[in-house]
């Protein structure tokens, strides 16, 4: 009897969302200033959502960051669907990324991640030197801040400046951070900190390689000199 073959046809999947590609990521400027009431009604919307805080800002708050250049913004075609904005604090030593919003149709497509990449790549090119951090009960934006080099870190490492730690009175777990002396809060607490980050992306010279194969060797030939000595020692007994 022949052997049959059989052959199966499958369709090809395309495993990125579309409609990401339509979607325009861009540092604000000031054909975008009228923008800024609908921003602060998406704001109040996601923050009653989540039930924790986005810290409440005003238009013209958000307008100045548009016109300093500290904010990016997402549309699809003339729809804005995305915004973040950069906050500095303690003489610019930190930075924030704050007031990340994504429009509740476009959740889930991977437009968080770019808003979020675009953000942390203009916040690294204007302050090179400053510490990036943030506070967040997202599990989304965790992920996201991870992929970027953030750590978690604890409270009392992020900046102490007092404007940043006003801005949570409008979340209405801000009583659990004064309770706690801002020790913890619900929020998780990450950084990505440029000097720590330089060295763990040192690539290390010839000589350093040598030396680390030659403590190589040396560990593994300790390791069978001991095997061959213990094996001897089980023979003569």
């Amino acid at each position: 009897m022949p052997a049959v073959i059989l052959r199966f046809h499958f369709p090809k999947i395309n495993l990125y969302n579309q409609s990401v590609m339509n979607f325009n990521v861009t540092v604000a400027n000031e054909d975008h200033l009228h923008y800024a009431e609908i921003i602060c009604q998406y704001m109040q919307e996601a923050a009653e959502q989540r039930g924790t805080g986005i810290a409440r800002r005003s238009p013209d708050y958000l307008r100045m960051k548009i016109r300093e250049g500290k904010a990016v913004i997402a549309f699809e075609g003339d729809k804005i669907i995305g915004f973040c904005y950069i906050e500095t604090w303690s003489h610019e030593k930190y930075v924030a990324n704050s007031g990340l919003i994504v429009h509740p149709d476009y959740r889930g497509k991977g437009l968080g991640k770019l808003i979020k990449k675009e953000i942390f790549k203009l916040s690294r090119k204007k302050y090179p030197e400053a510490r990036l951090f943030g506070i967040t009960t997202s599990l989304a934006v965790m992920k996201i801040n991870a992929e970027l080099g953030y750590k978690p870190v604890t409270f009392s490492e992020l900046t102490t400046d007092e404007a940043f730690w006003n801005g949570c009175q409008s979340c209405r777990n801000y009583d659990i951070l004064t309770r706690t002396n801002r020790s913890h809060c619900l929020c998780t607490g990450m950084m990505y900190d440029p000097e720590k980050q330089k060295k763990e992306e040192v690539v290390p010279d010839k000589e350093q390689r040598w030396q680390r194969f030659k403590r190589f060797l040396s560990v593994n030939q300790w390791k069978a000199r001991k095997k061959i000595t213990n094996t001897f020692k089980a023979l003569t007994l």
